[in-house]
């Protein structure tokens, strides 16, 4: 497996990571905790160095089965988490004032078993905390050597230079692939300009970019995209065009959909790394050789031009959870 820089940090990390919230939150049933567990090890048998979690994923539990999955390799490995939610639930609100992030800082090192987060993201931005005051405290427990660096998860561009002004943001989380491309308008040319590596989270659309979803796939009760508005069996069936063209690529390169779609987004910057997660071993193989799968300039090229011509239907979330984001 490749290495790649985030921006300027000197953070190295594998090509592609490892998205571990799916193991068991917000996409219907977990696995087994050993089962998990065998996954992430499997992950880093293969090379990736690179594992994201978060307090908000159970809450808490993603945390605790990631710390004892890795703390074996601990010394081997590159562990990303976040703060900001009131008792670390979405669905209660932000709160990333410099007291509660304190707090989660300790709790996660605890559930992690680590003595250090090596990067500690702002899960969304919080409009009743001062940027300069969270980049501040994260400034405070790296100087501490709890943390080793700052990242911002779905932030905008005026909040990404407010904090990065008192502490250098390592890198910036946000969803991006063949079918969220809003980060290229503004937030992607801020990285590049001040060093800030970009993590690319859902880079297969939430699953649809495998080619495995259409309008007739029924979801788990409990699945977040029950609710997400570009999940719903119309937009799903408008959106086959994507899985399409992905497929018409992948079947001249004897690669997969899933395969093509990431293989892009490492095209686009060399310090940027998608994290895709899975709860299977075949599909994490299939991510995992992404790395390796070369687009040309010719199939860059006809991927723009085909994309030109496609609009996506169906917003990424509902309005809800669209507020907070870009903030």
């Amino acid at each position: 497996m490749q290495k790649r820089k985030l921006g300027k940090s000197g953070l190295e990390v594998s090509a592609i990571g490892f998205g571990c919230m799916g193991l068991n939150f917000a996409y219907g049933p977990g696995l087994e905790k050993r089962d998990a567990i065998a996954l992430i090890r499997a992950a880093f048998a293969k090379g990736v160095t690179f594992f994201d979690t978060a307090e908000a994923y159970g809450p808490f539990t993603n945390e605790e089965l990631v710390g004892e999955a890795l703390a074996p390799m601990r010394n081997e490995i590159v562990i990303a988490t976040k703060f900001g939610f009131k008792n670390g639930n979405a669905e209660v609100g932000m709160d990333s004032r410099p007291e509660r992030i304190r707090q989660v800082a300790e709790a996660s090192l605890k559930r992690l078993r680590t003595d250090r987060i090596d990067l500690f993201y702002q899960h969304r931005v919080d409009p009743n905390v001062p940027m300069e005051d969270v980049a501040g405290t994260v400034k405070d427990l790296i100087r501490e050597g709890k943390v080793k660096h700052f990242g911002l998860s779905e932030a905008g561009v005026q909040s990404i230079r407010r904090a990065h002004a008192v502490q250098p943001v390592a890198a910036l989380q946000s969803e991006y692939s063949l079918w969220w491309r809003q980060p290229e308008a503004e937030v992607l040319p801020t990285c590049e300009e001040l060093g800030i590596g970009f993590v690319a989270f859902s880079p297969l659309g939430k699953g649809f970019l495998t080619g495995k979803i259409d309008e007739n796939t029924s979801f788990a009760k409990d699945d977040f995209r029950n609710i997400v508005p570009r999940f719903s069996p119309e937009a799903r069936k408008a959106n086959q065009a994507f899985v399409e063209l992905l497929a018409r690529i992948a079947a001249a390169k004897q690669a997969t959909a899933a395969q093509i779609a990431l293989a892009w987004l490492l095209s686009r910057k060399t310090w940027m790394v998608p994290i895709p997660g899975t709860t299977k071993l075949h599909r994490l193989d299939e991510n995992v050789a992404a790395a390796s799968v070369e687009l040309t300039a010719e199939e860059l090229r006809q991927i723009e031009e085909a994309l030109a011509h496609l609009k996506v239907q169906g917003d990424r979330y509902p309005a809800h959870l669209a507020a907070r984001a870009g903030k």
